[in-house]
Protein backbone atom coordinates (compact mmCIF):
# COMPACT_ATOMS: atom_id res chain seq x y z
CA UNK A 1 0.00 0.00 0.00
CA UNK A 2 1.19 3.58 -0.51
CA UNK A 3 0.47 6.39 1.70
CA UNK A 4 0.64 9.54 0.68
CA UNK A 5 1.12 12.23 3.62
CA UNK A 6 0.38 16.06 4.05
CA UNK A 7 3.63 16.56 6.34
CA UNK A 8 4.14 20.14 6.60
CA UNK A 9 3.04 20.29 10.08
CA UNK A 10 6.57 18.93 10.53
CA UNK A 11 8.10 22.03 9.52
CA UNK A 12 9.82 24.62 11.91
CA UNK A 13 8.25 24.89 15.50
CA UNK A 14 5.62 21.42 15.83
CA UNK A 15 2.81 22.42 17.80
CA UNK A 16 0.09 19.45 18.53
CA UNK A 17 -0.39 18.34 14.45
CA UNK A 18 3.34 18.30 13.82
CA UNK A 19 3.67 16.41 17.34
CA UNK A 20 0.86 13.99 16.18
CA UNK A 21 2.27 13.06 12.48
CA UNK A 22 5.88 12.52 14.29
CA UNK A 23 4.90 9.95 16.58
CA UNK A 24 2.94 8.51 13.89
CA UNK A 25 5.70 8.19 11.76
CA UNK A 26 8.20 6.57 14.82
CA UNK A 27 5.87 3.74 14.25
CA UNK A 28 5.67 3.80 10.95
CA UNK A 29 8.55 3.57 9.85
CA UNK A 30 8.31 -0.12 11.50
CA UNK A 31 6.41 -0.90 9.21
CA UNK A 32 5.80 -2.53 5.22
CA UNK A 33 3.83 0.20 3.87
CA UNK A 34 5.92 2.26 1.90
CA UNK A 35 5.05 6.44 2.78
CA UNK A 36 4.97 9.49 0.81
CA UNK A 37 5.97 12.76 2.93
CA UNK A 38 4.96 16.05 1.11
CA UNK A 39 6.83 18.96 2.24
CA UNK A 40 6.70 22.57 1.97
CA UNK A 41 9.36 24.35 2.27
CA UNK A 42 12.13 22.11 4.30
CA UNK A 43 12.61 18.37 5.28
CA UNK A 44 13.61 18.63 8.98
CA UNK A 45 16.88 15.87 9.64
CA UNK A 46 14.82 14.31 12.54
CA UNK A 47 12.43 12.26 9.81
CA UNK A 48 13.25 8.78 10.09
CA UNK A 49 15.39 7.52 7.07
CA UNK A 50 13.87 4.23 6.31
CA UNK A 51 13.54 2.75 3.03
CA UNK A 52 10.01 3.15 3.06
CA UNK A 53 9.84 6.69 3.72
CA UNK A 54 10.41 8.80 0.59
CA UNK A 55 10.65 12.13 1.16
CA UNK A 56 9.35 15.55 -1.60
CA UNK A 57 9.78 18.90 -1.02
CA UNK A 58 7.04 20.51 -3.16
CA UNK A 59 8.66 24.54 -2.08
CA UNK A 60 5.41 26.56 -1.54
CA UNK A 61 5.81 30.27 0.77
CA UNK A 62 1.45 29.79 0.77
CA UNK A 63 -0.04 26.92 2.38
CA UNK A 64 -3.23 27.03 0.58
CA UNK A 65 -0.97 26.54 -2.54
CA UNK A 66 0.90 24.24 -1.26
CA UNK A 67 -2.23 22.18 0.32
CA UNK A 68 -4.76 22.76 -2.65
CA UNK A 69 -2.57 22.82 -5.52
CA UNK A 70 1.06 21.41 -5.06
CA UNK A 71 -0.04 18.81 -2.49
CA UNK A 72 -3.17 16.99 -4.91
CA UNK A 73 -0.84 17.38 -8.01
CA UNK A 74 2.46 15.42 -6.74
CA UNK A 75 -0.23 12.77 -4.77
CA UNK A 76 -1.87 12.32 -8.50
CA UNK A 77 1.62 11.53 -9.87
CA UNK A 78 2.57 9.33 -7.54
CA UNK A 79 -0.51 6.73 -7.63
CA UNK A 80 -0.93 6.74 -3.75
CA UNK A 81 -3.56 5.12 -2.86
CA UNK A 82 -4.98 6.98 -0.33
CA UNK A 83 -3.93 10.36 0.99
CA UNK A 84 -3.56 11.17 4.86
CA UNK A 85 -3.95 14.25 6.01
CA UNK A 86 -3.01 15.14 10.03
CA UNK A 87 -4.77 18.40 10.27
CA UNK A 88 -8.09 19.97 9.79
CA UNK A 89 -8.25 20.13 5.96
CA UNK A 90 -7.41 18.48 2.68
CA UNK A 91 -7.05 19.26 -0.54
CA UNK A 92 -10.61 20.11 -1.93
CA UNK A 93 -9.88 19.01 -5.76
CA UNK A 94 -8.71 15.80 -5.30
CA UNK A 95 -10.25 13.31 -6.94
CA UNK A 96 -8.51 10.52 -4.81
CA UNK A 97 -8.93 8.98 -1.31
CA UNK A 98 -8.15 11.33 1.70
CA UNK A 99 -8.37 10.43 5.42
CA UNK A 100 -8.47 13.34 7.26
CA UNK A 101 -7.69 14.03 11.38
CA UNK A 102 -10.12 16.51 12.96
CA UNK A 103 -8.46 16.85 16.51
CA UNK A 104 -11.83 19.36 17.32
CA UNK A 105 -14.16 21.11 15.27
CA UNK A 106 -14.17 24.78 17.94
CA UNK A 107 -13.49 26.79 14.95
CA UNK A 108 -17.18 25.34 13.89
CA UNK A 109 -18.64 24.32 17.26
CA UNK A 110 -17.84 27.04 19.27
CA UNK A 111 -16.68 29.89 16.96
CA UNK A 112 -16.51 32.65 19.50
CA UNK A 113 -14.34 31.17 21.62
CA UNK A 114 -11.64 30.38 18.71
CA UNK A 115 -9.05 32.56 17.95
CA UNK A 116 -9.01 33.98 14.23
CA UNK A 117 -6.00 35.17 12.58
CA UNK A 118 -8.26 37.25 10.13
CA UNK A 119 -11.28 37.30 8.96
CA UNK A 120 -10.32 35.99 6.01
CA UNK A 121 -9.73 32.55 8.10
CA UNK A 122 -12.90 33.05 9.64
CA UNK A 123 -14.47 32.40 6.32
CA UNK A 124 -11.82 30.07 4.97
CA UNK A 125 -11.50 27.65 7.46
CA UNK A 126 -14.44 26.91 8.50
CA UNK A 127 -15.66 26.10 5.23
CA UNK A 128 -12.29 24.16 3.92
CA UNK A 129 -12.48 22.32 6.97
CA UNK A 130 -16.27 21.35 6.25
CA UNK A 131 -16.08 19.97 2.70
CA UNK A 132 -12.40 18.03 3.54
CA UNK A 133 -14.44 16.37 5.99
CA UNK A 134 -17.43 15.69 3.24
CA UNK A 135 -14.72 14.22 0.72
CA UNK A 136 -12.94 12.35 2.95
CA UNK A 137 -13.38 8.44 3.22
CA UNK A 138 -11.88 8.41 6.76
CA UNK A 139 -11.98 10.80 9.95
CA UNK A 140 -9.82 10.40 12.65
CA UNK A 141 -10.52 12.18 15.67
CA UNK A 142 -9.39 11.91 19.43
CA UNK A 143 -11.82 12.07 21.57
CA UNK A 144 -15.62 10.15 21.71
CA UNK A 145 -16.44 13.93 21.87
CA UNK A 146 -14.91 15.39 19.24
CA UNK A 147 -16.72 12.17 17.52
CA UNK A 148 -19.97 13.83 18.57
CA UNK A 149 -19.26 17.40 17.47
CA UNK A 150 -17.99 15.96 14.15
CA UNK A 151 -21.36 14.29 13.54
CA UNK A 152 -23.57 17.16 15.31
CA UNK A 153 -22.18 19.83 13.22
CA UNK A 154 -21.17 18.27 9.64
CA UNK A 155 -23.89 15.84 9.66
CA UNK A 156 -21.87 13.07 9.02
CA UNK A 157 -22.29 9.45 8.85
CA UNK A 158 -20.77 8.14 12.03
CA UNK A 159 -19.67 5.24 9.95
CA UNK A 160 -16.31 7.19 9.06
CA UNK A 161 -15.56 9.17 11.66
CA UNK A 162 -12.95 6.27 13.62
CA UNK A 163 -11.96 7.48 17.67
CA UNK A 164 -8.27 6.89 17.81
CA UNK A 165 -6.69 8.14 20.94
CA UNK A 166 -3.57 10.02 21.24
CA UNK A 167 -0.80 9.27 23.91
CA UNK A 168 1.44 11.42 26.52
CA UNK A 169 4.45 9.37 25.98
CA UNK A 170 6.97 11.39 26.15
CA UNK A 171 11.24 11.05 26.63
CA UNK A 172 11.61 11.49 30.32
CA UNK A 173 15.51 11.98 30.34
CA UNK A 174 16.79 14.76 32.66
CA UNK A 175 17.81 17.82 30.50
CA UNK A 176 19.27 20.98 32.55
CA UNK A 177 16.60 23.83 32.20
CA UNK A 178 18.29 26.43 34.46
CA UNK A 179 18.86 28.37 31.18
CA UNK A 180 14.67 28.50 30.76
CA UNK A 181 14.05 28.45 34.77
CA UNK A 182 15.17 28.34 38.05
CA UNK A 183 13.51 27.43 41.27
CA UNK A 184 10.17 25.48 42.07
CA UNK A 185 7.27 26.60 39.41
CA UNK A 186 3.77 26.12 38.17
CA UNK A 187 3.62 24.59 34.75
CA UNK A 188 1.52 25.43 31.69
CA UNK A 189 2.42 24.45 28.14
CA UNK A 190 -0.18 25.40 24.74
CA UNK A 191 -0.65 28.23 22.88
CA UNK A 192 -2.60 31.00 25.12
CA UNK A 193 -6.45 31.39 23.89
CA UNK A 194 -8.80 33.21 25.51
CA UNK A 195 -11.05 29.93 25.96
CA UNK A 196 -7.66 28.63 28.31
CA UNK A 197 -8.21 30.63 31.57
CA UNK A 198 -4.55 31.78 31.56
CA UNK A 199 -5.34 35.67 32.89
CA UNK A 200 -7.76 33.65 36.10
CA UNK A 201 -4.25 31.82 36.85
CA UNK A 202 -1.65 34.19 36.28
CA UNK A 203 -4.20 35.85 39.26
CA UNK A 204 -3.87 33.05 41.26
CA UNK A 205 -0.21 31.91 41.06
CA UNK A 206 0.58 35.36 42.80
CA UNK A 207 3.54 34.53 44.50
CA UNK A 208 4.93 31.39 42.85
CA UNK A 209 6.97 31.23 39.54
CA UNK A 210 4.28 30.47 36.85
CA UNK A 211 6.20 29.18 33.44
CA UNK A 212 4.34 29.73 30.08
CA UNK A 213 5.27 28.14 26.93
CA UNK A 214 3.04 28.65 24.04
CA UNK A 215 2.15 31.43 21.69
CA UNK A 216 0.30 34.59 22.66
CA UNK A 217 -2.74 35.16 21.21
CA UNK A 218 -5.04 37.03 23.08
CA UNK A 219 -2.18 40.03 23.87
CA UNK A 220 -2.09 39.10 27.67
CA UNK A 221 0.59 41.17 29.53
CA UNK A 222 2.99 38.65 30.69
CA UNK A 223 5.70 40.48 32.03
CA UNK A 224 4.83 40.54 35.25
CA UNK A 225 6.71 39.60 38.52
CA UNK A 226 6.93 35.82 38.94
CA UNK A 227 6.28 34.79 35.13
CA UNK A 228 8.49 33.21 32.71
CA UNK A 229 6.94 33.29 29.10
CA UNK A 230 8.51 31.25 26.38
CA UNK A 231 6.74 31.14 22.84
CA UNK A 232 8.25 27.90 22.39
CA UNK A 233 11.31 26.12 23.78
CA UNK A 234 13.27 22.41 21.91
CA UNK A 235 11.32 19.37 22.36
CA UNK A 236 14.26 17.69 24.18
CA UNK A 237 13.40 19.46 27.07
CA UNK A 238 9.87 19.33 27.89
CA UNK A 239 10.16 16.04 29.61
CA UNK A 240 12.09 18.27 32.54
CA UNK A 241 9.78 20.76 32.32
CA UNK A 242 7.29 19.05 33.39
CA UNK A 243 8.85 16.43 35.64
CA UNK A 244 10.13 19.20 38.06
CA UNK A 245 6.85 21.46 38.06
CA UNK A 246 5.18 21.42 41.39
CA UNK A 247 1.98 20.97 39.41
CA UNK A 248 0.92 21.58 35.72
CA UNK A 249 -2.42 23.76 35.53
CA UNK A 250 -4.39 23.34 32.33
CA UNK A 251 -8.07 24.99 32.28
CA UNK A 252 -10.27 25.36 29.66
CA UNK A 253 -13.47 25.79 28.27
CA UNK A 254 -13.45 23.59 25.01
CA UNK A 255 -10.41 20.54 24.09
CA UNK A 256 -10.56 17.94 21.53
CA UNK A 257 -8.62 15.77 23.38
CA UNK A 258 -5.81 17.78 26.00
CA UNK A 259 -2.47 15.93 25.29
CA UNK A 260 -0.45 17.90 27.89
CA UNK A 261 -2.24 16.92 31.13
CA UNK A 262 -1.74 13.55 30.15
CA UNK A 263 1.75 14.28 29.46
CA UNK A 264 1.95 15.79 32.86
CA UNK A 265 1.22 12.52 34.71
CA UNK A 266 2.93 10.53 32.26
CA UNK A 267 6.02 12.52 33.74
CA UNK A 268 4.77 12.30 37.69
CA UNK A 269 3.26 15.84 38.00
CA UNK A 270 0.16 16.51 39.33
CA UNK A 271 -2.70 18.05 37.45
CA UNK A 272 -5.19 20.59 37.66
CA UNK A 273 -7.93 20.63 35.28
CA UNK A 274 -11.63 21.67 33.75
CA UNK A 275 -14.20 19.23 32.57
CA UNK A 276 -14.96 20.73 29.58
CA UNK A 277 -15.25 18.87 26.38
CA UNK A 278 -12.92 15.52 25.86
CA UNK A 279 -10.90 16.68 29.37
CA UNK A 280 -13.14 13.85 31.36
CA UNK A 281 -11.97 11.39 28.84
CA UNK A 282 -8.40 12.17 28.59
CA UNK A 283 -7.28 12.13 32.41
CA UNK A 284 -10.04 10.43 33.92
CA UNK A 285 -10.30 10.38 37.71
CA UNK A 286 -6.45 11.47 38.01
CA UNK A 287 -6.65 15.12 37.84
CA UNK A 288 -7.92 18.13 40.57
CA UNK A 289 -10.71 19.82 38.78
CA UNK A 290 -11.78 23.28 38.88
CA UNK A 291 -15.80 23.87 38.84
CA UNK A 292 -15.32 27.46 37.96
CA UNK A 293 -12.67 28.83 36.05
CA UNK A 294 -13.52 32.11 36.41
CA UNK A 295 -13.54 31.64 40.12
CA UNK A 296 -10.00 32.77 41.40
CA UNK A 297 -10.22 31.88 44.91
CA UNK A 298 -11.01 28.70 43.62
CA UNK A 299 -8.00 28.18 41.34
CA UNK A 300 -5.72 29.52 44.29
CA UNK A 301 -7.07 27.38 46.83
CA UNK A 302 -7.33 24.15 44.91
CA UNK A 303 -3.39 25.38 43.77
CA UNK A 304 -2.14 25.82 47.42
CA UNK A 305 -4.13 22.29 48.24
CA UNK A 306 -1.86 20.51 45.69
CA UNK A 307 1.49 22.04 46.69
CA UNK A 308 0.72 21.69 50.40
CA UNK A 309 -1.33 18.70 51.03
CA UNK A 310 1.29 15.83 50.66
CA UNK A 311 -1.63 13.17 50.78
CA UNK A 312 -3.63 14.56 47.81
CA UNK A 313 -0.21 15.05 45.55
CA UNK A 314 0.85 11.70 46.31
CA UNK A 315 -2.44 10.50 45.30
CA UNK A 316 -2.56 12.67 42.01
CA UNK A 317 0.67 11.35 41.00
CA UNK A 318 -0.07 7.66 41.35
CA UNK A 319 -3.43 8.23 39.40
CA UNK A 320 -1.44 9.73 36.80
CA UNK A 321 0.92 7.26 35.98
CA UNK A 322 -1.97 4.31 35.92
CA UNK A 323 -4.36 6.78 33.52
CA UNK A 324 -0.62 7.71 31.26
CA UNK A 325 -0.38 4.08 30.79
CA UNK A 326 -3.49 3.52 29.78
CA UNK A 327 -2.19 5.40 25.93
CA UNK A 328 0.62 4.73 24.01
CA UNK A 329 1.65 6.46 20.54
CA UNK A 330 2.30 3.04 19.32
CA UNK A 331 -0.98 1.67 20.03
CA UNK A 332 -1.83 4.97 18.35
CA UNK A 333 -0.21 4.47 15.32
CA UNK A 334 -1.37 1.11 14.94
CA UNK A 335 -4.44 1.53 14.85
CA UNK A 336 -4.55 4.29 12.91
CA UNK A 337 -2.61 2.41 9.96
CA UNK A 338 -4.92 -0.56 10.14
CA UNK A 339 -8.25 1.61 9.44
CA UNK A 340 -6.00 3.36 6.53
CA UNK A 341 -5.51 -0.66 5.12
CA UNK A 342 -8.71 -1.58 5.82
CA UNK A 343 -11.00 1.36 4.59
Amino acid sequence: MKIGIDAHSLEEHRTGVGRYLFNLLKYWSKENHKFILYFKNQIPKDISKKENFQKKLLKSRSNAWFEHVLLPKAAKKDKIDILFCPGYVAPIFFKGKIALTLHDIIYEARPGLYNWPSVFDRILLKKVSKISAKKAKIIFTCSEFSKKEIIKHYKIDSKKVFVVLLAGDIKKERKKISHIIKGKYIFYIGSIFKRRYIPEIVKAVSGYQFLIIGKNYINLNLNQKGIIHKEYVDEKYLGSLYANADLFIWLSEYEGFGLPPLEAMACGTPVITTKAGSLPETVGNAALFIENPRNIEEIRRKINMVLNNKELREKLIKKGFEQAKKFSWEKTAKETLKILYEK
